[in-house]
């Protein structure tokens, strides 16, 4: 038996390897690629891209074999690629030789891009073509195609003066920021209007000093992450929750302002550390923070003015409140948010590590997708003075004291709000493509129903609110 088994062991290795696989070099074996382009859109000058791929298959019934692959521009596209393995790089002459695809079998083919500085130009389209040989002679070509902006790429940027300025809008130049951007103590950053920052996955704005982010209606800021391209057909990387790290006020951070500013798809978009509440933390007025997958804006123990902001969809709170002194004006508090398992409240409000002193909220809409979006944590040993004046809540109806006697006239969603999940006040709440617009539907029971003595002078929008006809929320 033992001989036995010494002969068999060859014969099966010699099977093994001998698949009957012929490669045949008639002109109409052709390889099936499973793109004939490769586009990358838009993509930052001298920022790598994230890698694509696709892939390669034999459908003959013979094998085929490429006598060359190769890159047609080398090195001055800037696009790296790998075959099968193998990297078309400088020491090879950015091409490689007999490529074998067995007939049924197929190849991975892999595509990266790091696009060279644009010189002079703001826009600029970058090709190369990928060249498949075959031993037949027949050439197979897969495009490969980007237009690249040109960028400022930043690591770690500190902040020492009290005069900085970011201004994207004059350059035009994309500024894309890697490690996150610093504003020491006894300094300033002001962010100008129409400004952009795109931030990478590691970075956000770490506020030691003092921030001004200062938009105009038609020119708002925009703080964002840095990949341009889609997840998937419908949803951008823009799109997706947790790409950057959002703003962080230290603990000695004041007089903080943002005004008409975007802020979407961070960690958490703004987080405001304990502080002495005698003294103006952050003022946020006309702004959108969206998409958070922390916290919407997250405070501890702070004075805050909150005027005409949307702040929406988040996986914890959309407003997280322990303690402090804050003041909510017109804003609305839409929590949609149904990725990673579910969300947190719309809004929650606390004592239980720092008094209570102050929390206003008036002509506020503060709603979601869940019965209860409103929840509080009340120790009756410590200060929490809360109110909420014409604002419509989606809450069961507080009737008990002495609870009852901390809000008046108010809207509180009812049943029927219960079984449309609280969309119906909003012109579009799509949960499958991820798409939401929070201005009032017209059959939102916010609409006129504010109160108009406390009714700021623009909407978020930057449009001339109707006195007469008192809208709830920030639109």
């Amino acid at each position: 038996m033992k001989n036995i088994l010494y002969i068999l062991f060859p014969l099966l290795a010699l099977v093994a390897c001998d698949d009957g696989d012929s490669y045949s070099s008639f002109s109409d074996n052709l390889l099936t690629i499973t793109v004939d382009s490769v586009k990358m859109d838009t993509v930052f000058s001298r920022v790598p891209v994230p890698t694509q791929s696709f892939w390669i298959f034999n459908n003959s019934s013979d094998g085929i074999r490429c006598s060359k692959v190769r890159q047609e521009r080398g090195n001055q596209s800037g696009f790296r690629v790998n075959v099968d393995g193998i990297y078309l790089g400088d020491q090879s002459g950015y091409q490689t030789s007999d490529i074998e695809v067995r007939k049924g079998d197929s190849i991975r083919v892999f595509v990266e891009l790091t696009t060279p500085d644009n010189g002079s130009a703001l826009y600029k389209k970058v090709e190369d073509n990928l060249i498949f040989t075959l031993e037949s002679g027949r050439q197979q070509v897969v495009c490969l195609n980007a237009v690249s902006w040109n960028a400022d790429k930043v690591t770690n940027l500190e902040i020492n003066s009290d005069s900085a300025v970011i201004d994207t809008s004059i350059s035009g130049k994309a500024l894309v920021v890697y490690g996150g951007i610093t504003v020491n103590p006894d300094a300033k950053l002001t962010i100008a209007p129409g400004s952009t920052i795109y931030f990478h996955d590691d970075a956000g704005i770490n506020v030691k000093g003092q921030l001004i982010s200062k938009g105009t209606a038609d020119r708002n800021v925009t703080l964002r992450c840095d990949r341009l391209d889609r997840m998937f057909d419908y949803l951008t990387y823009d799109s997706v929750p947790g790409r950057w790290q959002g703003i962080h006020f230290d603990k000695d951070s004041y007089d903080n302002e943002i005004e008409y500013t975007d802020i979407h798809g961070g960690t958490n978009g703004v987080v405001c550390d304990s502080s002495d509440i005698s003294r103006q933390k952050l003022t946020m007025m006309s702004s959108t923070i969206n998409n958070c997958n922390g916290y919407g804006m997250q405070i501890a123990d702070s004075k805050v003015s909150v005027t005409n902001c949307q702040i929406s969809n988040s996986q914890y709170e959309c407003v997280y409140i322990d303690g402090g002194d804050v003041t909510m004006l017109n804003n609305t508090i839409a929590q949609f948010y149904v990725l990673s398992g579910g969300s947190g409240n719309a809004l929650f409000f606390g004592n239980s590590t720092y008094p209570l002193q102050n929390l206003d909220v008036r002509n506020c809409i503060v709603t979601g997708y869940i019965d209860d979006a409103i929840n509080a944590d009340i120790n009756d040993s410590t200060a929490c003075n809360y109110q909420f004046a014409y604002c419509q809540l989606r809450t069961p109806e507080v009737k008990d004291a002495p609870y009852v006697d901390h809000f008046a006239n108010i809207t509180w969603e009812d049943v029927e709000d219960t079984i449309t999940c609280g969309r119906k006040n909003f012109m579009k709440v799509d949960y499958d493509l991820l798409q939401y617009d929070f201005h009032l539907s017209e059959v939102s029971k916010a609409n006129g129903a504010g109160n108009p003595e406390w009714l700021p002078e623009l909407n978020r929008d930057g449009l001339a609110r109707d006195k007469e006809k008192a809208n709830m929320g920030c639109y």
